[in-house]
């Protein structure tokens, strides 16, 4: 089974049971992030397209298009960050299983998407404070010695 096919299934049993949207459904696991995961982009896409695309469900602030390093070709893959996170709600439900371009786009919630710049900011923090450490590591046993 197809994993949009197991979401439908899901979203059919608990409308069947009466189970309420906002407190049982499985979208309130990624309450948190306002991201989707987007796989499956034809080749021609490009980020002004994805934003067209996925502006249908709220304010989009940010794409990220994943390309080839070497070539800047795009690797059929990225990421969507909302304004509001109940936007991914609707694009998840909406556009997982669309066809564009003659591909089928996989959309689903992501848990734990940093941008690169806040990557790179952290681990510099990281090294800074590891530098730090090892300096004062290194005064201590000068004093001591």
């Amino acid at each position: 089974m197809n994993p949009l096919r197991r979401i439908q299934n899901i979203n059919a049993k608990e409308a069947s049971l009466g189970i309420s949207y906002y407190q049982a459904s499985w979208h309130t696991r990624y309450k948190d992030s306002p991201y989707v995961f987007v796989g499956g982009i034809p080749f021609d896409l490009t980020e002004c397209d994805l934003l067209a695309v996925f502006s249908q469900y709220g304010e989009v602030v940010d794409v990220n298009l994943v390309r080839d390093k070497g070539t800047g070709k795009s690797k059929c893959f990225g990421l969507v960050a909302y304004d509001d996170q109940r936007s991914t709600n609707l694009a998840v439900e909406n556009l997982n299983g669309a066809q564009i371009l003659g591909r089928i786009i996989r959309v689903d919630h992501v848990t734990n998407y940093k941008k690169k710049e806040e990557e790179d900011e952290e681990t510099e923090w990281k090294k800074v404070l590891r530098a730090s450490s090892l300096t004062m590591r290194r005064f201590v046993l000068q004093v001591y010695e």
